[in-house]
């Protein structure tokens, strides 16, 4: 099918295409790398009277590290992000999700902000923000304001981004020391969007316990997900402690409800959520309690030198 006619908008600069979203108001869609927007106006599912081009504004592109914060440009490409050594070092959880969207085409024009603001649920970088408890900012007429990964999904491709803001970057802290990273997936084929995944970020303390973790699910709701039930199970315990494969079953137990479709029932999905969540934690776990080994190293050399 071909797309629905629309007036097309290349704004200058970001005043310029906020003006435009509040002017045009409901009739008019932001674009950037246009790898969900296209399909959807092609399919008919998204109907426009007006396309605002974001491809001019160099200004939303970048990756900068500021103090304990990485700020992330929402115009920068996943295949940049996948480059930066920036992101490896101080946001590894996105780079390792980054090869895991759709093939390296896709990648070269899909945006961060793009995958963020279309909000699909079995997206990655959903649940990384949600995993690792990003701050997002969007821009209107009225200014700027920051809004929490927490409460920016509100539903099915829908975010509390108002029509008239404008994404324009995502800030992540930067977790280091004794930490541990990693998301796991499973899709028919690769490239596909996935029937169930999940992004797990954790961090330990001097004693060995887990101080902080965040689980994220993509692909077993209408949203993509925080597991705060089993987040709170393993808070405070030793990782020896931790049975993962319980942990996942925790993590699917407290969902209202896993989606069925023609790719996998909900029994499927729940039993293939499961997997992944204890798959992703065993992966983070085993790299924080590493780290922690290192470090411990390290300072055992270091008091062994000072004497």
């Amino acid at each position: 099918m071909k797309p629905p006619s629309f007036e097309y908008h290349v704004p200058g600069d970001v005043d310029e295409a906020v003006g435009l979203l509040a002017e045009l108001g409901e009739d008019a869609k932001a674009i950037a790398g246009g790898q969900s927007l296209v399909p959807m106006l092609a399919l008919r599912l998204a109907n426009p009277e007006h396309l605002v081009d974001l491809r001019r504004l160099d200004g939303l592109r970048g990756v900068e590290e500021r103090g304990g914060t990485v700020r992330i440009g929402a115009g920068t490409t996943q295949a940049a992000v996948a480059r930066s050594a920036g992101v490896a070092r101080s946001v590894p959880l996105m780079a390792r999700a980054t090869p895991l969207i759709g093939h390296f085409q896709i990648r070269n024009r899909g945006t961060v902000g793009g995958s963020l603001a279309h909000a699909d649920a079995a997206a990655e970088y959903p649940a990384v923000v949600l995993a690792l408890d990003a701050e997002l900012q969007a821009v209107s007429p009225r200014g700027t304001r920051t809004i929490p990964a927490a409460g920016f999904f509100t539903g099915l491709w829908s975010t509390a981004l108002d029509e008239d803001e404008l994404l324009t970057a995502i800030d992540f802290p930067v977790r280091r020391g004794r930490s541990g990273f990693a998301i796991e997936e499973f899709a028919r084929r690769g490239g596909d969007f996935a029937i169930a995944g999940a992004a797990v970020a954790l961090e330990l303390d001097d004693a060995g316990r887990v101080a902080r973790c965040g689980i994220g699910l993509f692909g077993l709701g209408s949203t993509p997900l925080r597991a705060p039930a089993a987040e709170a199970a393993a808070t405070g315990a030793a990782l020896a402690d931790i049975d993962p494969d319980e942990l996942g079953r925790t993590a699917i137990g407290e969902l209202d409800a896993v989606p069925a479709d023609l790719h996998a029932s909900a029994d499927h999905r729940a039993h293939v959520g499961a997997v992944v969540v204890a798959r992703a934690w065993r992966r983070a776990a085993e790299e924080a309690g590493r780290r922690a080994a290192e470090e411990a190293g390290h300072r055992a050399a270091e008091e062994a030198a000072n004497g």
